[in-house]
């Protein structure tokens, strides 16, 4: 019998479902990308239909489902105010376990899980389980090429941690040691993300952005003196956080700005060099702090694969710098390293350590969510009334217009998974054109001037290209252009010299490799400029409407959807 799993990230930002068939990840999508409400904390209702219609299963269908939190630790203290009232009588299952768990020693508490049973009329049983969060993040490691590695999760936090280090061999993972919040690099990330204007837990790559366009001052010497490293961990001055207070009111308090000699920024669009140079300390004792905690774990253990997820993963500055600066050879960073990719991790744990499935599977794309046939997109447009054409070599069409300076729209294939579009919901142009990054910026994204945009390369051209050059299937590590080259993709160097590659190769995309094979032929560059197929504010496309509205609400030249073309 088939073992279903359906893994759910069901609490906090960016809400989602994802499905596991005999150990295989067979369908993902975030709930934002489905009711069109960017990092939405909605339950993920659409998202579990998706996946199980895709499928044609029903619940009873499932083996189990998983949760990637864990209540239990939560409960380990007794809550009065919510547990001696029962009027709403669903909050008898916080109380009774609140109750039990809480007269309980905590060796007896398995900190691993939860396990609910529900029995259904015709006696099937679905088990529920909730998992650690952090033990969810690490079970991204089932999705990676290795069969031994040492693992690191780092975010803001889970249920009480926000840092640990475990080990895999096989389809084992054991945990090593961890570290609880608030001592967490997400919040301080945070904390200086929300001191320079933008959304803290929302808007983290501004602030690596914009750190690129900062120099060495005294901000860094002042942010340094913030975090103390400590034997395989570290510690933040509490005294100049408010992120443990939950948010109320900022993550930074009165202190810090009287500490840094400045106020918070107000205006997000606008940064002052006070503001690039916070931003550039601010990075660099991220990295400090991240290389620090990676060489800690490499002496752990002997592997020279490393894996690493969680929210702070998304760092693809710092994930650069990790082969050089380690000892590690070997580095997977998930294409969901963040809570939109816990639930996965939750489902594979289940999988793997709990229902004892052995097969694993290498993931090397993200292209999980919903697709559409030339024949459905075709009755959508006829339906709008909206002129189109269908060609039989979209690729030579698409390159001839991004030749030409035209910015087009490729929507192909199944939606990614993750925040990163890598060439199915994207918006392509020529990275050799130097006012071409300013030009989307303005006219397309909507969005701050200092924000780069993606190369995606041929894989078995990045050593053309990048220094030190290594694949980069989820743009989830940026490399640094090679001087010579920089001139050649101005479009796509930033500030700093370093690109967030994409390496494409015919396995992981084929269509897209294709075109840029394409691009590569007319103009001997083997590079396209690539962002994601939204406007700012919006989550990345899902359907052919979305698709639609963007191009008409954008710059965008040209919209190649399957194999119709919609040219204004």
């Amino acid at each position: 019998m088939k073992k279903i799993i359906l893994g759910l990230n069901s609490v906090g930002f960016n809400t989602s479902a994802s499905l596991i068939i005999d150990n295989k990840l067979v369908s993902a999508v975030e709930e934002e990308r489905l009711i069109r409400e960017k990092r939405t904390r909605k339950f993920p209702i659409k998202s579990i239909n998706y996946c199980l219609n895709k499928h044609k299963l029903c619940l009873e269908d499932l083996s189990a489902i998983a949760v990637s939190w864990n209540p239990s630790i939560n409960l380990e203290h007794f809550n009065s105010g919510m547990s001696h009232h029962t009027g709403y009588f669903p909050s008898m299952l916080h109380s009774t376990i609140n109750h039990i768990i809480t007269n309980l020693k905590k060796s007896k508490i398995n900190k691993n899980y939860l396990k609910q049973e529900l029995t259904l009329e015709n006696k099937k049983k679905i088990d529920i389980f909730f998992v650690n969060h952090h033990l969810s993040h690490a079970s991204n490691y089932y999705m990676s090429p290795f069969s031994e590695a040492s693992i690191l999760t780092l975010d803001g936090f889970g249920e009480k941690e926000a840092m640990s280090f475990s080990y895999a061999k096989k389809n084992k993972i054991e945990k090593i040691s961890s570290q609880n919040f608030p001592n967490s690099l997400g919040s301080f990330f945070s904390t200086f993300t929300e001191f320079c204007g933008f959304k803290p837990q929302n808007e983290e790559w501004k602030l690596m952005g914009a750190s690129a366009y900062g120099k060495k001052s005294k901000y860094y010497r002042l942010i340094r003196n913030l975090v103390n490293l400590e034997k395989d961990s570290f510690s933040l001055n509490l005294k100049y956080f408010n992120h443990y207070l939950f948010h109320r009111p900022k993550y930074y308090n009165r202190a810090m700005c009287d500490y840094l000699g400045l106020e918070a920024n107000k205006n997000p669009s606008k940064l002052s060099k006070d503001f690039f140079d916070i931003a550039y300390a601010s990075q660099k004792v991220f990295e400090e702090i991240y290389l620090y905690l990676v060489n800690c774990l490499a002496k752990k253990n002997s592997t020279s694969n490393l894996v690493i997820s969680g929210g702070s993963a998304l760092n693809c500055v710092a994930n650069g710098k990790i082969l050089g600066k380690t000892r590690f050879n070997n580095l997977y960073v998930p294409p969901v390293p963040d809570d939109s990719g816990a639930g996965l991790g939750a489902a594979y744990y289940v999988s793997n350590m709990i229902l004892n499935c052995k097969k694993k599977y290498y993931l090397n794309h993200n292209f999980l969510g919903p697709s559409y046939n030339n024949d459905e997109v075709i009755k959508k447009l006829k339906k709008y009334r909206i002129k189109y054409e269908v060609h039989k070599n979209i690729f030579s069409s698409a390159v001839k217009s991004i030749v030409k300076g035209k910015i087009i729209a490729w929507f192909q294939g199944s939606l990614e998974f993750g925040d990163r579009a890598l060439g199915n919901r994207s918006i392509l142009a020529d990275p050799r054109d130097k006012n071409m990054k300013d030009k989307i910026n303005k006219k397309i994204k909507y969005r701050e001037d200092f924000r780069p945009f993606a190369p995606a390369i041929l894989e078995e051209n990045k050593g053309d290209f990048f220094e030190k050059a290594q694949s980069s299937y989820f743009m989830e590590r940026a490399l640094l252009v090679k001087k010579n080259k920089r001139s050649i993709i101005p479009a796509v160097t930033h500030q700093d010299g370093s690109g967030r590659l994409q390496t494409v190769n015919k396995s992981n995309n084929s269509k897209f490799y294709k075109l840029i094979k394409e691009f590569y032929k007319n103009t001997g560059v083997p590079v396209l400029l690539n962002t994601s197929f939204n406007i700012q504010g919006e989550p990345v496309v899902c359907s052919i409407e979305d698709a639609i509205k963007n191009f008409y609400l954008s710059g965008v030249d040209e919209l190649y959807i399957e194999n119709c073309v919609i040219k204004k």
